[in-house]
């Protein structure tokens, strides 16, 4: 009952038929007040505790290497024990929850508890070495100096660490802005408790909610209401929302289904709140934020490591693919500017991560004189428009080459949905009316290339079908997405021009 498949749940909402979409809904004035604010850049919690460990296992392996002079015995040895008991101080200290923001906040506590568990692992080191180092091959000394300078550096590192991340959390560095679905008493009971238990990990920015009757008031808890769940969606657009509270009964199934139904076409974490249920569960089935306990009912596509990986990987493909495929650019710029007059480059907007408008560039494959900016009209076979160089080029990805810029700008992942023309029709409809859940699409950085790509379906979507398969299999990448899927995808991409149809002109 509590459980939702969401890649299921919008594929279902994507093969309904075809319905007109209402324009944008225009915010409150509060909303858009809101929204107009600047907004400071933050840090995930993850990324953030994950460099922590990192940096603290280095500083400690290099005050073991730093007194290797000490030991006077045999330097592998000193190697693989500097190494051992790091790791089994990690796995200690891990133990003792000492790793992760809530931690990371806490004064004295931690210094003692760190100290424990870098003692323990010492003193299984003791253990060992009474037992099988007879022939003194490890220096009692080094030992014992290492222990010392490990212990210092240790409450050295994590008062510095303590600063930092105290300084990070008064300045709202590693907050995540937050808004609430519903109104009521069940809303009221929930903001008490975030204000009261997550203040430091928490933005509340607001709640949306359908009801105008006493029971959606004005303002809950001191928190505003800043409109219907359809302005939502067009707030979510206009400013960062990194997570989305559902305020619901848990009874109310086909009420939360329609609330993620509309929801999920946004980049955010969805939770649904289990603060005023009655019923219980094991603590597995939770996760929390602050202190209230919640549902995950839909996560953010990537985001976290996954978002630094997919970062690296685009910047390392495009870098290395523009020095690989230089001589094709320069070769199909000169061929462009003798072939015909105008610029090398064509600029056009497209619809980025979030409905974010960004300009994308391609070679230019039309004349000049019969540009289309809009993409109102889709290129056919043997369109007069098209030059014979933007012809070949149109037809091998050629003209897509340029975009390798966008990804180093940041507006492009090297693998995603590919960005589509604002005006681009299917059977004259725009490709927002012809499929529900269109948007869910830009949840993640477009890509000049993706799943669909490889899978035959790019060039021409001149029906509704067409499009409609696009997406479906756009849905199916964000969901499945993986580092070694973007690598799949990267692969088989070159073969798919020659082995899958093709309808490019």
């Amino acid at each position: 009952m509590f459980h939702l498949d969401p890649q299921q749940a919008v594929l279902e909402h994507v093969a309904q038929p075809p319905k007109a979409q209402a324009a944008p809904p225009r915010l409150s004035d509060l909303a858009a007040a809101l929204a107009d604010q600047p907004i400071a850049p933050t840090y995930s919690t993850a990324v953030v505790a994950g460099v922590a460990q990192a940096a603290e296992i280095v500083l400690i392996i290099a005050t073991g290497v730093a007194l290797f002079g000490l030991n006077g015995g045999d330097t592998l040895l000193s190697v693989v024990t500097t190494l051992g008991v790091v790791a089994v101080a990690e796995v200690f200290i891990g133990l003792l929850r000492l790793h992760g923001i809530a931690a990371y906040r806490l004064g004295i506590s931690q210094l003692w508890k760190s100290a424990l568990g870098w003692t323990a692992a010492f003193a299984l080191l003791g253990g060992l070495v009474l037992l099988y180092d007879s022939g003194h091959a490890l220096s009692r000394p080094w030992i014992l100096t290492f222990w010392a300078a490990g212990l210092g550096v240790l409450a050295i590192y994590r008062m510095v660490l303590h600063q930092v991340v105290m300084h990070w959390t008064r300045q709202g560095k590693l907050k995540r802005r937050t808004v609430i679905v519903g109104g009521g008493k069940d809303a009221e009971a929930l903001i008490e408790s975030i204000q009261s238990t997550g203040r430091d990990d928490i933005d509340l920015l607001g709640l949306f909610d359908d009801r105008n009757d006493d029971r959606s008031p004005e303002s809950v808890a001191s928190l505003a209401k800043l409109g219907r769940v359809a302005e939502l969606i067009e707030f979510a657009r206009q400013t960062r929302i990194d997570l989305v509270i559902v305020s619901m009964p848990l009874f109310a199934e086909h009420r939360v289904l329609d609330m993620l139904k509309q929801l999920w076409v946004l980049p955010v974490d969805i939770r649904l709140s289990a603060h005023m249920s009655k019923l219980r569960f094991t603590s597995k089935a939770y996760s929390y934020v602050g202190g209230v306990p919640v549902f995950d009912m839909a996560d953010r596509p990537i985001s976290d490591w996954n978002l630094v990986f997919k970062w690296l990987f685009d910047k390392l493909v495009a870098v290395t693919a523009l020095i690989l495929l230089s001589p094709v650019m320069i070769a199909t710029a000169i061929a462009i500017k003798l072939e015909s007059k105008g610029p090398v480059f064509f600029r056009q907007k497209r619809h980025g991560f979030n409905n974010q408008l960004i300009d994308m560039w391609k070679f230019r494959s039309m004349r000049t004189d019969m540009l289309d900016a809009n993409a109102t009209r889709l290129v056919t076979k043997d369109d007069p428009r098209v030059t014979k160089v933007g012809r070949f080029i149109r037809k091998t990805s050629i003209d897509e080459l340029p975009q390798l810029f966008n990804v180093l700008l940041g507006e492009l992942s090297i693998v995603g949905p590919r960005p589509h023309a604002l005006a681009a029709k299917a059977d004259n409809q725009l490709y927002y009316d012809a499929v529900e859940g269109y948007f869910a699409r830009h949840r993640v950085k477009p890509g000049m290339t993706g799943w669909a790509q490889i899978h035959g379906w790019r060039g021409e979507t001149d029906t509704v079908d067409k499009i409609m398969q696009r997406v479906k299999c756009d849905l199916y990448y964000i969901e499945n997405w993986s580092l070694w899927l973007d690598v799949k995808i990267v692969a088989m991409t070159p073969i798919s021009l020659f082995t899958q149809r093709n309808n490019a002109f």
